[in-house]
């Protein structure tokens, strides 16, 4: 019921055991051949402007923000659903997916996954991976050593912009990315949620390197979304400018949270920067 879980799953190896993903679902590109039981509310083409102001009018209405297709959960009989608990923004509710299983009469065991650092996220690698019968100490103790390898103790400034309008600072792991990658998260908490914020308090945070990281975005629209700030004049002047692919390596709590750590290092180090992860448009 998340991006993150489906990566993970196929990552330890049980890609062959997904039956459902959510519309979302779009790495390893395998899982785009698995049938569809979560899709969003919204309607298409919104700019990120108008996405915020559906999303706080649904939220305070109480409405929801995606649809579950419980004829497909039906049609599917799963024995596992993993869920989550984290976000309400990111993915379907576990209280609407257990409402819905037990509307069906359906058994299946629900994982819910709600981590707010990275190392609950790794936490979250190993309880799925025992929830479907593949240990992942292994591959966790990788990801951890890679991790320790690309430490480096630095006080590069970084504003990370977690979405573009209105301008959101980051939270929960992210902070923790950029600290990893030898910055300082010059707004945001690591380990709450990300923050409002505005262009004036960026500018006085004096930060410098900028990092366009919005939340459902590839590489590509957040390159195009970060353009437009620039054109708009709302990043501070003579500060480099980046975007990322927030969707693969910065925003889905799974194993390349550690490709995203890896890209930092390297563009707040002046290393070689994976073309398919950041790009610099200033």
């Amino acid at each position: 019921m998340l991006p993150s879980a489906t990566e993970i799953c196929f990552a330890l190896g049980g890609g062959d055991d997904v039956l459902g993903v959510t519309f979302e679902c779009d790495y390893p590109a395998e899982a785009r051949t698995r049938r569809i039981v979560s899709t969003t509310d919204l309607p298409e083409g919104l700019t990120p402007l108008q996405i915020d102001t559906a999303v706080r009018e649904r939220v305070a209405a109480g409405e929801d923000l995606y649809k579950l297709d419980r004829d497909a959960l039906r049609a599917l009989d799963p024995d596992l659903v993993i869920t989550q608990d984290l976000c309400q923004v990111c993915a379907i509710d576990v209280d609407d997916v257990e409402e819905a299983l037990s509307y069906l009469g359906c058994q299946a065991e629900v994982v819910t996954t709600d981590p707010h650092d990275l190392d609950e996220v790794f936490d979250s690698i190993e309880l799925i991976g025992n929830a479907i019968g593949r240990p992942a100490g292994r591959f966790v103790e990788d990801l951890r050593k890679r991790l320790a390898k690309v430490r480096i103790q630095g006080s590069t400034r970084v504003m990370l912009l977690e979405w573009t309008d209105p301008p959101f600072a980051p939270g929960h792991w992210v902070p923790e990315m950029i600290e990893y990658a030898g910055g300082v998260s010059v707004l945001g908490t690591a380990g709450l949620r990300s923050v409002r914020t505005t262009w004036p308090a960026i500018e006085a945070a004096h930060p410098e390197v900028i990092v366009s990281a919005p939340c459902g975005f590839d590489l590509d629209a957040a390159s195009a979304l970060t353009q437009e700030l620039l054109d708009q004049g709302h990043l501070p002047t003579g500060v480099p400018v980046w975007a990322v692919d927030a969707n693969g390596c910065f925003a889905r709590p799974g194993p390349r949270l550690v490709d995203g750590v890896e890209a930092l290092a390297t563009l707040l180090h002046n290393g070689p920067v994976d073309p398919t992860v950041a790009r610099r448009l200033r």
